[in-house]
């Protein structure tokens, strides 16, 4: 283990202080701009827009890295995320936060591919399962510690973006230090959506939904902790985000477990029946019973985070051998989409519902999802057992942004594994 993480012990270690000032900006804002005022719109758009510059970075990242490298790549992103983070704090207009949030996603959508392409590269068939690990573990385990970091001090203070701002930052120094070499330049590679949707159309479908769901999570769930939680303190917003964020990840295995040896739309449809009935206890438990609640977003994180991971895995499934970097890039480019449109929905469901317009809406969406599988189970049956791709794998490509990274070697180790 020591032997594998060796190469990429530095990448790891600012992996570890990029993300945890992301899990506090990313928690801190929609709370901030909620004291600023900002009406439930506004902040949908806020979410909305880091999709938007995420989408973008998935486009540029390959052309920007190809030109400077990755290590200079890197370290750019980084040093204009870490400036962006200090600009919230001095200028509160929603018209400059969307612009500065769309930045972010630009931004992170590029470092993401610049990570999971140097760890690609270092690592090998015999390793790659545990490296990816062991990244997952640290990417959720410093998202949450981030999260938790909102109960330092008052939202409307400065010295949140300032922490924030500090901890991107650092995250250069163990990348330009390092004297690992860097991976080898990154191609780009031709997404045809007509196709993903021919080769899979539960995989297509499901990522949208799932993209909508939970980026309409990401954007409000702070919100809607801060307003039907306890009393609205930083402590209960952290819990409720943690709480969810980490269920998610202990869902993760016993679901990819499972489609690996049942047809994978019927996992879909177990788990988004599960987050579609914990979603709508959410709903009803929220004005009166804040344990329950709790209880309740861990079950919706158990069952909804995992769905985007089982979309890929059943798309690898049906995917010809040259074509895995096509599929998972082109689902996250559909996660994307539906992760700009969820927030603009969501926001308006908060205003003409209240407490029932965030999981509501994320109940319909999930419930969507199942209903398109169960038609499509009827229409068509599994795929056979001997062209099925492991779960272990889809994991790896379903990755943030791994396969925006076309590293043509990869593909072609994965499909030889």
């Amino acid at each position: 283990m020591i032997g594998a993480m060796a190469p990429v012990a530095a990448l790891m270690l600012s992996v570890t202080i990029l993300l945890m000032g992301n899990g506090l900006l990313g928690t801190l804002l929609p709370i901030r701009a909620q004291m600023e005022l900002y009406t439930p719109l506004a902040i949908g758009i806020l979410g909305a827009s880091y999709f938007i510059g995420f989408a973008a970075g998935c486009h540029f990242g390959p052309y920007i890295v190809r030109r400077v490298g990755h290590i200079r790549t890197f370290i750019v992103m980084v040093s204009l995320t870490s400036a962006v983070t200090l600009a919230h704090a001095l200028v509160t207009s929603p018209y400059i936060w969307w612009s500065l949030r769309t930045t972010t996603g630009f931004c992170f959508a590029v470092l993401y591919m610049v990570i999971e392409s140097w760890l690609n590269e270092k690592s090998t068939n015999e390793n790659r399962g545990l490296i990816f690990s062991i990244y997952s573990i640290i990417s959720l385990t410093v998202l949450t510690i981030g999260q938790m970091m909102l109960t330092l001090a008052s939202p409307m203070s400065f010295l949140l973006f300032a922490v924030a701002s500090i901890l991107v930052s650092l995250a250069a120094l163990p990348v330009a230090l390092t004297a690992a070499s860097p991976p080898a330049s990154i191609a780009s590679t031709k997404i045809r959506i007509g196709h993903l949707y021919r080769i899979s159309p539960v995989g297509f479908v499901a990522a949208i939904g799932v993209g909508a769901a939970n980026g309409s999570f990401w954007s409000l769930g702070p919100v809607f902790a801060h307003n039907y939680i306890g009393n609205g303190d930083t402590t209960s917003i952290a819990l409720f985000m943690s709480i969810t964020v980490i269920a998610g990840a202990m869902g993760q295995w016993p679901l990819g477990w499972a489609s690996d040896r049942i047809d994978r739309r019927k996992v879909i449809v177990t788990a988004g029946l599960g987050a579609a009935a914990a979603a709508l206890a959410i709903t009803v438990t929220a004005a009166n019973w804040d344990q329950g609640v709790f209880i309740f977003a861990a079950a919706y994180g158990l069952f909804a985070f995992p769905l985007y991971t089982l979309s890929a895995a059943h798309m690898n499934d049906s995917v010809e051998a040259d074509g895995f970097v096509e599929s998972a890039s082109g689902l996250l480019l559909l996660y994307s989409a539906g992760a700009i449109i969820g927030p603009l929905i969501t926001s308006s469901a908060l205003i003409s519902f209240g407490a029932a317009g965030l999981f509501g809406f994320t109940a319909f969406v999930h419930i969507a999802i199942v209903g398109f599988a169960l038609y499509r189970l009827r229409q068509h049956s599994r795929v056979p057992e001997d062209e099925r791709e492991p779960f272990a794998n889809s994991l790896l490509m379903a990755q943030t942004v791994a396969a925006i990274d076309p590293l043509t070697h990869t593909a072609e180790e994965t499909n030889a594994e």
